[in-house]
């Protein structure tokens, strides 16, 4: 917001009054603050505390004569750029002229003045001094816009993490969510591939968990599948493997660099830390505690291999988890990606199968 401009201040020096009543009758018809002073030294004086729209300096004072007042207000830094207009009885000759100008002058009159020439010279100076002080408000009006908008860069740079966090986590526990998860998969197949190297992925299901829902409610539910994120979190894995929700009760880990042995290591530390837990369960379900089953696979990608391969084998040690009992795990090896690939398309009803014996 542009700020009121006061009356500019004109600052008129000469050491006789009469010269000063003079210029005060004829700056009368302007909306001007005037400042007066009858010697060079006070009208320094003046410069120090007053902000000046223009000086009107007299050329001829004892002591100190307007060229030097002029040339030290040109040294320093607070008055340089404060147009001043000499007056002067003094002949106009060229010289004159032209050492009022090298003093630090933008004008010279002679006295006696003529009223119109200096009322006309008088209005293009503070023209110029509310121009300047427009643009000076204008500056600072952009530069309270400029930090409103780095300001508001900063808070959609937040937000847009905060947006890109909240797509790629589960709402409920935190975890990574199922869209973040295949992505991560499909940035650890092509590494495996490019690199040769093992990858293994375990699936996860919390044992009987439909029944635990209807025994305790849907939000002692969530408290269990809280409680069973928090563990997840806390294990002591590699900051490469990467742990995920992937549906209601279901959970997935991608273990880079990792071979069957070394996920059925993990799988059954994690088996044993969800029972340590010992979050009652309905008395129906076989077991006091809550539990969960695991189906372990693992493969070493290559060229044309489909990556479905790797989670579906998983997924079907899983249901032989279930199959056995609940509360264990199981690993399935791949044999050929290629050969399994076609070997799963041809079982549409598995996951019908699995779910059947997950309830």
């Amino acid at each position: 917001m542009l700020t009121m401009l006061a009356p500019p201040k004109i600052l008129i020096v000469d050491d006789r009054i009469e010269n000063l009543i003079t210029l005060d009758h004829l700056l009368s018809e302007f909306n001007v603050t005037l400042i007066r002073a009858t010697s060079g030294e006070q009208a320094l004086a003046h410069t120090l505390d007053n902000d000046f729209a223009l000086v009107l300096l007299d050329v001829r004072m004892p002591t100190m004569d307007g060229y030097e007042v002029a040339e030290l207000m040109r040294g320093n830094k607070k008055t340089r750029n404060i147009p001043i207009i000499f007056i002067t009885a003094e002949s106009s000759a060229d010289a004159n002229i032209f050492k009022g100008y090298q003093s630090g002058a933008v004008d010279y009159l002679v006295k006696p003045l003529n009223a119109d020439i200096f009322s006309s010279k008088i209005s293009v100076f503070l023209q110029l001094y509310e121009q300047k002080h427009a643009l000076h408000q204008k500056n600072i009006e952009f530069d309270h816009k400029l930090a409103e908008l780095e300001e508001l860069q900063q808070q959609l740079e937040e937000t847009n993490q905060q947006l890109l966090m909240l797509s790629t986590l589960d709402g409920l526990t935190g975890l990574v969510n199922r869209r973040k998860f295949d992505e991560i998969f499909s940035d650890e197949w092509q590494r495996a591939s490019r690199s040769a190297t093992a990858m293994a992925v375990i699936m996860m299901d919390i044992d009987c968990f439909k029944m635990f829902n209807d025994t305790f409610g849907h939000q002692q539910g969530d408290n269990c599948l809280l409680s069973v994120a928090s563990t997840l979190k806390g294990m002591d894995l590699r900051h490469l493997d990467k742990i995920a929700r992937i549906g209601g009760e279901e959970f997935a880990v991608i273990l880079p660099e990792t071979d069957s042995n070394g996920a059925m290591l993990v799988a059954e530390r994690i088996r044993k830390t969800i029972e340590a837990l010992k979050i009652p369960h309905s008395k129906a379900s076989g077991n006091p505690w809550v539990t969960a089953s695991f189906g372990v696979s693992s493969i070493i990608p290559h060229r044309g291999c489909n990556p479905r391969v790797l989670m579906e084998t998983a997924d079907r040690a899983l249901y032989e988890s279930k199959h056995k009992g609940r509360n264990c795990c199981s690993e399935k090896q791949i044999i050929d990606a290629n050969i399994v690939s076609i070997e799963l398309d041809a079982e549409p009803m598995i996951k019908q199968k699995r779910l059947i014996v997950a309830i």
